[in-house]
């Protein structure tokens, strides 16, 4: 079992654009994050991407913090690009399947504006929600591989 934190839980009402912070969320079964755009029955219920990107990103030149990605969690201590697809991620109580690594680029984001590059398509990560539950910054996450 291996540890990781939530460092943002990021939620928007609309699809294509940058998410804002939240305190706690909650994931529901079969849909993703309560009151987020991305929430339905598909595979990209819910998007992830390491803070250490996002830090990367930052000493890069690109002017961004956490949800800019439109990642929905902004985790620390997990290389999710990494994790193969299938693997469980247990978020507090809510259960978590990895279901697609990156995404195609859309050149006309904010962020590849920006600095001509986004990490999203390489290091963010897709997951369906499997079991429902509240989620925070305190929440104890773990995964197995």
């Amino acid at each position: 079992m291996k540890k990781f934190k939530i460092v943002s839980i990021n939620i928007s009402d609309k699809r294509g654009g940058r998410k804002t912070p939240i305190a706690e969320a909650v994931l529901m079964e079969n849909f993703g994050i309560e009151g987020d755009a991305h929430g339905g029955d598909w595979h990209r219920q819910v998007s992830l991407l390491a803070e250490e990107e996002v830090q990367d990103m930052i000493r890069r030149g690109a002017d961004v913090t956490c949800g800019d990605f439109a990642e929905n969690i902004t985790t620390q201590g997990v290389d999710l690009a990494n994790l193969p697809v299938g693997t469980i991620l247990n978020l507090g109580q809510a259960v978590l399947e990895v279901t697609q690594i990156g995404k195609e680029c859309h050149h006309d984001c904010a962020v590849f504006q920006q600095i001509g590059d986004c990490v999203m398509p390489r290091k963010g990560i897709f997951a369906r929600v499997i079991k429902g539950g509240k989620i925070n910054n305190e929440s104890d996450c773990y995964y197995n591989i």
